[in-house]
């Protein structure tokens, strides 16, 4: 049977002396981007923000005690889900294979040390933990002195990440990698003759245009319906200002998401799905996304500057009702479908706005019906979804399972609704002035019913994974049904 400790770690562990420290080295394992894919204080302060916003203006305060006693006092008021943290795989497998040989394995961290016996009871593989206490701050040269006085230099393992790790891999026997940048492998190279590199940092590129959801910008391209809908695609000024407005909803609406995201990390880390996005994985820092959201917000105002005021106002009036839905009306039951069909048509109304126009009543009357359609089809897909995993509610919402038969039944009417409207529509004389031959107008209609139908039939089959705009950009049928629209139009026109 293996001992599942050297002899050095057990005098360790039971007070004594250290003896042959060389025979079995303990390894020594850091928690923050090293364990987990993301920051132990980040998380803390994103919670404090948002559980306790007031508490925001005691942080310079506590942080004149010193960044132990910084650490300490947001630890005490702000729990962590660990079990839902961005674990890393890689060294999970590492340290559970050490694990195995009969190695003592040390939780070596900054963090507080309330997070970290959490996160050490969660993974149920560490031996010790050390890690920052009211008084006294674990890292760079305190974590060295700390590893070396209670193992010996040159005695451990060491598996770190970042740049304060130098000095624990200058006295580690071996200087182990994981989620490093390659400026940190090879400052490490340099100090220590033996290291291995487990997995290096990917670049957040990627994950920042993931976090920006381009396939969600489609929805965005309702600024343009007035354009088309008042024959205005010949005016130059109003193509480059419908563009223009495009560009500002687009980062808007992805500085929202990244907002959305932050707000939200607890539970997307518990979705089966969202769980994958990429600050909820820790593919993209928190303090990495702060400073896109804070970038793409004044560029959005910039460029809705260049279209005028009445403009940047409907904009201001877009990012402060999304950040309301977030943080408070996405979990009120009806009003989060509401607002979601009112912010459709926001994007319709700025782009009225952008162009000189007023929209029409036919056109927002059909886009309130038609969007509170679309948005009873994502929460009940929601519900579905939820019933198959066996959950009684949707994670985040006011719906329980077994809404969906009333969802399904208020969004098919709401979805046949915008027909009637349309429809009307076509029969008024508002159609008179704007197309030569209005009749063809009403091939729309039973496009428009087989679309929505065939949207709900789709989600009752368990189908529709994802928003419906942006399946709508993916799915074959939806095209064949926007051309014939667009065919209709011309020859109406």
């Amino acid at each position: 049977m293996i001992d599942p400790m050297g002899k050095a770690e057990q005098d360790f562990l039971s007070g004594g002396e250290i003896i042959n420290p060389g025979r079995t080295y303990s390894l020594c394992v850091d928690l923050d981007g090293t364990l987990i894919k993301s920051d132990m204080l980040w998380e803390s302060l994103l919670r404090l923000f948002i559980e306790h916003p007031l508490k925001i203006f005691l942080l310079p305060f506590w942080i004149l005690g010193g960044k132990a006693h910084f650490k300490f006092r947001v630890a005490s008021l702000i729990s962590i889900e660990v079990q839902s943290l961005p674990y890393d795989e890689i060294v999970i497998d590492y340290v559970r294979e050490q694990k195995l040989t009969g190695r003592n394995i040390v939780l070596a961290t900054g963090s507080n040390e309330k997070y970290a016996q959490m996160v050490a009871d969660h993974v149920g593989m560490f031996d010790c933990v050390i890690a920052s206490s009211p008084s006294e701050n674990i890292s760079g040269s305190e974590k060295q002195a700390k590893l070396v006085e209670k193992f010996g230099a040159g005695s451990y393992d060491y598996v770190g990440n970042s740049m304060p790790d130098l000095k624990v891999w200058a006295t580690a026997s071996k200087a182990i990698l994981a989620n490093a940048r390659a400026s940190v492998v090879r400052a490490a190279k340099k100090v220590s003759s033996d290291a291995i590199v487990l997995s290096m940092k990917n670049s957040e590129t990627r994950a920042i245009l993931r976090t920006m959801r381009p396939h969600q910008w489609v929805k965005n391209t309702l600024v343009f319906v007035p354009l088309v809908v008042s024959h205005g695609v010949t005016n130059v000024q109003n193509v480059q200002n419908s563009i223009l407005a495009f560009v500002a909803f687009v980062f808007c609406a992805s500085t929202v998401y990244i907002l959305n995201d932050l707000h939200d990390l607890p539970s997307d880390r518990a979705h089966h799905s969202k769980k994958h996005r990429p600050i909820a994985a820790g593919e993209l820092s928190i303090p990495s996304a702060l400073v896109l959201a804070g970038t793409l917000l004044p560029i959005a105002i910039l460029v809705a500057s260049l279209v005028s005021l009445r403009f940047s106002l409907v904009l201001a009036a877009y990012f402060i009702l999304t950040v309301f839905y977030s943080l408070f009306l996405k979990r009120k039951l009806m009003l989060d479908v509401l607002t979601l069909a009112l912010l459709y048509t926001i994007r319709i109304i700025a782009g009225a706005i952008a162009i000189g126009v007023l929209p029409s009543f036919w056109l927002l009357a059909f886009s309130v019906f038609l969007f509170l359609s679309l948005a009873l089809v994502k929460r009940y897909s929601e519900l579905l979804a939820n019933q198959t995993e066996g959950a009684h509610q949707v994670g985040g919402r006011g719906y329980r399972c077994g809404d969906d038969a009333v969802i399904s039944q208020l969004g098919t009417s709401a979805g046949y609704l915008s027909v009637l409207v349309l429809a009307l529509y076509v029969n008024s004389e508002a159609v008179t002035p704007l197309y030569g031959n209005p009749e063809f107008l009403w091939l729309l209609c039973p496009l428009m019913l087989y679309w929505v139908g065939l949207i709900w039939l789709l989600a009752g089959r368990g189908e529709m994974n994802e928003d419906p705009v942006v399946f709508a950009t993916t799915d074959r049928r939806s095209y064949v049904v926007a051309a014939l629209i667009a065919v209709s139009v011309l020859l109406a026109v």
